[in-house]
């Protein structure tokens, strides 16, 4: 299958750039589809033209970002300079606590896909 999702500019520069391979969202409805190998095609939010594919490698999941944050380096979320209050104060923004406790966290270990 493939995927679309939108990422802010900062996530998708990192994914595009092959530092970051881990991408974090709720274990919602959606999300509850993903398998290994399939493909996700990001869209930087401010400019919808601007996307990256990528291949899914492993799913993971956690009941709270607390503890998804805490088992996975943060390196490979593309968060080396935050501390672990600075990103749940990060994801809050963009996912309620409500919903996390609702559906739960899940951690996308992904890789570029190249075309040919």
């Amino acid at each position: 299958m493939h995927y679309f999702m939108g990422l802010y500019d900062r996530p998708f520069e990192l994914v595009a750039s092959g530092e970051k391979i881990v991408e974090v969202r709720l274990y919602d409805r959606k999300r509850r589809n993903l398998k290994i190998g399939d493909l996700i095609t990001f869209n930087k939010l401010t400019n919808p033209l601007e996307d990256v594919t990528v291949r899914i490698k492993d799913l993971t999941r956690f009941p709270t970002f607390k503890e998804m944050y805490q088992a996975i380096p943060k390196e490979a979320m593309g968060s080396t300079d935050s501390s672990l209050e600075e990103m749940l104060e990060k994801t809050y923004t963009i996912y309620s606590p409500e919903k996390e406790q609702e559906w739960g966290t899940l951690a996308i270990t992904i890789e570029k896909h190249e075309t040919d």
